[in-house]
Parts: structure tokens; C-alpha cells; sequence
């Protein structure tokens, strides 16, 4: 195999470096999520996994977006954060866990 010159290598780290980024992150699940919809993805010769009906992988990426998780900040009042720090000692688990469990409980509640 031949070597790839320093160029080459140079734009295809840029490449990558792109699709690392946000905007590449959006830009590849829109072609996916099109891919889908046209019924173009296809697996590889050497995959083991059998052809999945386009709505049931349509089912998996919601469900996989469900369970991602993405950082933000926000402003608390200190007592609540307090709080929310006390009930986690008790329960011996970390105070965001007892954050997101509240906003979920809270979400619940509201829809």
C-alpha cells in the first residue's frame, strides 16, 4: 500500500477534525435520518447483523437520542442546590443524578 503524502494526510485530519464539530455532528445525522428515510442505508458484506426495516432503525435512533445526554448550564437557587446535595448524600448517589430525576419527575408531571 502506498503512503499517503503529507497533504493527504493533513486534509483527511481535517476532515475528521470537522465531523468532530458540531455542525459536522448535525450534518452527518441529517444524511443519516435522509439515508433512512430514502431506505438507502445499507449494511457491509462482512456484517453479521440482518437488514433492519428503515421505521424500526427510525424507533432506534429516537430511542437512542431518549438516553443521550447533553451538558448545559444553569442557574439554581443555592438552597435548592443545597438541597439537592443533601438528598443525594442520603441516598448515596451523586446530586446531579438527583437534579435530572427531578426535572424528569417534574416533566412527567407536566405532559
Amino acid at each position: 500500500m502506498a503512503r499517503k503524502s503529507k497533504s493527504e494526510t493533513e486534509a483527511a485530519a481535517a476532515e475528521a477534525a470537522w465531523h468532530a464539530t458540531p455542525e459536522g455532528r448535525r450534518q452527518t445525522q441529517r444524511e443519516f435520518e435522509r439515508a433512512i428515510k430514502r431506505g438507502d442505508v445499507l449494511r457491509s458484506r462482512a456484517s453479521t447483523i440482518p437488514l433492519t426495516d428503515t421505521k424500526l432503525l427510525a424507533a432506534l435512533v429516537e430511542k437512542a437520542k431518549a438516553n443521550a445526554t447533553k451538558p448545559i448550564s444553569i442557574r439554581l437557587p443555592v438552597a435548592d442546590l443545597e438541597r439537592a446535595k443533601q438528598i443525594a448524600e442520603r441516598g448515596g448517589i451523586g446530586y446531579q443524578t438527583v437534579l435530572k430525576r427531578a426535572i424528569r419527575a417534574g416533566l412527567r408531571k407536566v405532559s
